[in-house]
């Protein structure tokens, strides 16, 4: 339960999809576990110590979320000034024009991660409090970007590159699961459940299940998102002791 086992973890799963190979529509692909590290390692060591009773789990970084900040749903004012977490960013090698990475510069913000990380303020306070029973990662660390800078999600990969990203990105989650010890793995949107579940088996000793993904792309996240979230933990008895 060390967060220096999820920064050997974090390491090898940067190292493991940096080896792989995209072709169209995917024109550019960004690892913020490679240029945005020290932020997330800070992270990582600030949050990732002891057992936590829940782990959410999305899907890939946003635009201006983790692949700005190298923190899932990343917002920026969310992981600067609430989790008080900053490090340099490096600029990618491949850098497409029409999304350039500028750090904690960068002045637009992740709708769902003001919305996740608004959650977690509104209902735990400090950071510290969150952090202490839940964190949160993301499945995959990649952001696959079209030649016009439309965003392309995973699961729509060939078979052929989807199927080690996904071993890879398997095998970090389970090891993340396995040093956090949680108590529930909670997919944000119903592709992180799948593969929560794809990665873990059904003899995980973890139940698992999933809220609302907060994405404005949503039309029922845009219909009061997180009382829908409060209600559904309510239910499932995520926090019931």
């Amino acid at each position: 339960m060390s967060a220096a086992d999820l920064i050997q973890a974090a390491r090898a799963l940067s190292r493991a999809v940096s080896t792989l190979r995209f072709g169209p529509p995917v024109a550019h692909v960004y690892n913020p576990l490679d240029y945005a590290w020290a932020p997330h390692e800070a992270w990582l060591r600030r949050y990732g110590e002891g057992r936590k009773r829940v782990v959410f789990v999305g899907m890939n970084p946003g635009p201006f979320g983790m692949m700005q900040t190298g923190v899932p749903f990343g917002e920026i004012a969310a992981v600067r000034d609430w989790m008080g977490v900053q490090g340099p960013v490096r600029r990618p090698a491949d850098e497409h024009p029409k999304r350039p990475i500028e750090g904690f510069a960068c002045r637009r913000s992740e709708v769902s991660g003001k919305r996740l990380w608004g959650w977690a303020a509104a209902r735990f306070g400090s950071a510290p409090a969150f952090f202490e029973r839940c964190f949160v990662l993301n499945y995959c660390p990649l952001v696959f970007l079209e030649a016009s800078g439309r965003n392309f999600t995973p699961e729509k990969l060939p078979a052929a590159e989807l199927r080690p990203l996904q071993d890879a990105c398997d095998a970090h989650l389970r090891t993340a699961i396995g040093t956090l010890q949680p108590d529930w793995a909670i997919g944000v949107g119903g592709y992180a459940m799948k593969r929560i579940q794809a990665a873990l088996g059904v003899d995980a000793g973890v139940r698992i299940d999933q809220i609302l993904h907060p994405s404005p792309a949503s039309p029922a996240a845009n219909r009061g998102w997180a009382p829908q979230v409060d209600d559904r933990l309510e239910r499932l008895g995520v926090f019931a002791n």
